[in-house]
């Protein structure tokens, strides 16, 4: 009994490792985001949680089915994912995968039309990804890029207010500073990627052009970030909060020179940090469009 206890529990924790758990519900907190920077404290709660809801099971099952593909390459560069070390086999992967994608799409059913349209575009996104597009130079990180800003996007579509400027321009440097992330992750995963026979963009252009090309991009989102205030939409608080997620995104990107893994994280929490400045911005704005 003890055993099946164990076996049970390892394969539990082996699902909630596939689903990046962490990572599902920070996707959700930016749908939230979107939602509340378009439309302020106005939001209608019910539209928000489906999204928010969608956007989780979407994401848990994207990186579920991530895992499954990536599972020659994980026994290389991440031993510790749960297919490599036995916690659970790839068809169960599949399984889980396709249920938190049902999921997904029976909470955005629920919602309108340009939100519903953004769903099932990510969806087919995501899928793509992992079979078509992850081992392609650029193209692969320009595809996560749009994934992650477009949940600030889906967040505006759930209330009905997806052209909001500030939302807009929310995306832009969500999806530029993820560029940069995924390229600074792709030098970190440089020997797999090579052993798999990928074509990351260090593997075809060498790992300092492409960190100097990371870098760049992220000069163009710390630029972008400077509109809403520019535009009059948000006032000091915004400036302060996302003038500090510039510093640490670009100080992040100067590290990934000398130690990539750091850096990557590094500027997952700069792009955090940017998100809340927005919601901040609004918050002093007045919470209203």
């Amino acid at each position: 009994m003890d055993t099946g206890r164990r076996t049970a529990t390892a394969t539990l924790r082996g699902l909630l490792d596939l689903t990046r758990l962490g990572n599902a519900i920070a996707a959700g907190v930016l749908t939230f985001t979107g939602a509340f920077v378009a439309q302020g404290f106005e939001a209608a709660p019910l539209a928000i949680a489906a999204a928010v809801i969608a956007t989780v099971c979407a994401t848990a099952a994207g990186n579920a089915i991530n895992d499954y593909f990536d599972r020659d390459i994980d026994r290389i560069n991440r031993p510790d994912r749960p297919i490599p070390r036995g916690a659970i086999s790839a068809r169960g992967t599949l399984v889980f995968s396709a249920a938190l994608f049902l999921s997904a799409v029976v909470a955005a059913l629920t919602l309108p039309l340009a939100a519903l349209a953004i769903a099932v575009a990510n969806l087919l996104a995501l899928v793509a990804y992992t079979e078509v597009f992850k081992g392609l130079p650029a193209i692969g990180n320009v595809v996560v890029a749009y994934l992650t800003g477009s949940t600030f996007l889906f967040g505006a579509a759930a209330v009905g207010r997806l052209w909001n400027p500030a939302v807009l321009v929310l995306f832009a440097l969500a999806a530029l500073a993820t560029v940069t992330r995924e390229i600074v992750k792709d030098v970190e995963d440089l020997v797999g990627d090579r052993e798999e026979g990928l074509r990351t963009l260090p593997i075809v252009i060498g790992e300092s052009s492409a960190l100097r090309i990371a870098a760049l991009v992220l000069l163009v989102a710390v630029g972008a970030s400077a509109i809403p205030y520019l535009m009059g939409t948000f006032g000091l608080a915004y400036v302060v909060l996302v003038g500090a997620a510039d510093a640490v995104m670009m100080d992040a990107t100067r590290r990934s020179f000398s130690d990539p893994s750091v850096a990557q994280r590094r500027l997952k929490r700069g792009m955090f940090l940017a998100a809340v400045g927005f919601v901040a911005g609004r918050v002093a704005a007045g919470g209203f469009v």
